[in-house]
């Protein structure tokens, strides 16, 4: 089992020639096995904590810590990060032009094995076809320019290719669900539980409950104001989707703007 602990993590951001505190003090410890969900309203950090915890450097650590087995995450590189067992699927892939998917795919999982022993062509390829399949994609989008091309729903699926090829010990998926409809939401979370076992978790970044309907986590975060507020199951969701994130604010007499507010 790995675990990965945040600890009253304090970020910010430079807007305008300013530094504006994003991240007020998270806590969260998540361990392989488990499913997390963090929701939350807009511009409360949710898209900040995934960032810092693969390393974007426009999000500049004020304090706290992030460690992965014990080990600092915070002093290390992206690319260090990858290959330590993280993996971002992120809410706005990029496309790369001049490096096909399989090359990508190729790449990224020998990066993760010892110089000396690469994936063999066809254990390679037998994965890969396994997991086209499973994502109802075609051979021909494996040969396309990374992302090049492709439509929302197809850089989704295409993030969560890779998830399934590379296979980390924590995914965190940062609005997956953005701009998906029902069967591509479908088959993205079909993907993403064909991964779940005891070397694997996930944190799932969201605004809407309808993600959880196909991946149940197992607990559920709500951030507000650069902090997790509450923590809960599956039933926390449903109860933000009928009574919304004010309500909660006022349950919890915590004293945060919400973007909505008038």
């Amino acid at each position: 089992m790995s675990t990965l602990v945040i600890k009253d993590l304090k970020v910010s951001v430079t807007e305008n020639e300013q530094e504006h505190l994003i991240l007020k003090g998270v806590n969260l410890t998540l361990h392989t096995g488990e499913t997390h969900a963090i929701m939350g309203p807009n511009g409360t950090g949710k898209s900040t904590l995934s960032e810092t915890i693969m390393g974007n450097p426009a999000y500049h650590v004020v304090s706290g810590s992030v460690t992965l087995d014990g080990k600092d995450l915070l002093s290390q590189t992206v690319d260090q990060r990858a290959r330590a067992g993280l993996f971002l699927a992120m809410q706005y892939p990029a496309e790369i032009k001049g490096v096909t998917n399989v090359e990508f795919l190729r790449a990224a999982v020998n990066a993760r094995r010892d110089k000396d022993d690469p994936i063999s062509v066809t254990d390679f390829l037998a994965d890969l076809d396994h997991n086209l399949e499973l994502l109802n994609m075609t051979d021909e989008m494996a040969e396309r320019y990374l992302n090049e091309g492709f439509s929302g729903g197809e850089k989704k699926r295409n993030e969560i290719l890779q998830l399934l090829m590379i296979k980390p010990k924590f995914a965190i998926l940062d609005e997956i669900d953005s701009g998906l409809d029902i069967d591509a939401l479908q088959v993205v979370a079909k993907g993403v539980n064909a991964l779940k076992n005891p070397d694997f978790g996930t944190l799932m970044i969201t605004h809407y409950q309808r993600l959880l309907n196909y991946i149940v986590p197992d607990y559920v975060h709500v951030m507000m104001g650069g902090r997790i507020v509450k923590t809960g199951d599956a039933d926390l969701a449903n109860k933000l989707e009928a009574e919304g994130y004010a309500g909660l604010r006022d349950e919890l007499h915590l004293d945060v703007s919400l973007t909505d507010d008038e």
